[in-house]
């Protein structure tokens, strides 16, 4: 008789646990990406593209990898918190549109041994380019919002830029 019973009870508390839940955390968190397309420090590189076409940020199919360093501040001196990484992908006929997959991994105390997962099809020629964060692990496991990246300075003679990353989360 206690086997009948026990199946319903633990239905109960289930339910009561998953109803007494936290409500959803939103945060809001400022990032700068620091992004090398040359030199010996190159943070960018190109991976492969089209036989017979240019490699490049504008041409369909070419592919590059990624791994910037994200800092506090614009500063490229500024506290490092974590990298970048992930892939970039040429996905457009005229180059206008790139997809990203792109993980941010923490190595700084706070948020240590966490990612957040972005992934979307960014217009590369506006200036605020909006993504999706579509998950996350450790502090930010389920993560779901927006991500905007915003170029706040490049310099074409070091293909260097710093990009303002804006990211918006829900975590349930």
């Amino acid at each position: 008789m206690t086997a009948k019973f026990s199946v319903p009870i633990l239905l109960f508390i289930t339910i009561n646990i998953a109803n007494g839940q936290a409500q959803p955390t939103h945060s809001t968190l400022v990032f700068y990406l620091q992004d090398v397309g040359k030199g010996p420090k190159a943070t960018v590189a190109t991976v492969i593209g089209i036989n017979g076409k240019v490699w490049s940020y504008n041409t369909f199919g070419t592919i590059f990898v990624v791994d910037d360093p994200v800092t506090l501040s614009p500063s490229s001196f500024s506290t490092q918190i974590g990298n970048a990484q992930g892939t970039i992908t040429v996905t457009s006929q005229d180059g206008a549109n790139v997809n990203i997959v792109l993980s941010i991994v923490f190595n700084n105390e706070q948020y240590a041994g966490s990612t957040l997962e972005i992934q979307s099809t960014s217009r590369q020629r506006d200036n605020l380019r909006e993504l999706g964060v579509v998950s996350g692990t450790g502090r930010f496991r389920f993560a779901r919002e927006i991500a905007v990246l915003e170029t706040i300075s490049y310099d074409p003679t070091s293909s260097q830029s710093v990009i303002r990353l804006t990211i918006t989360l829900t975590i349930p």
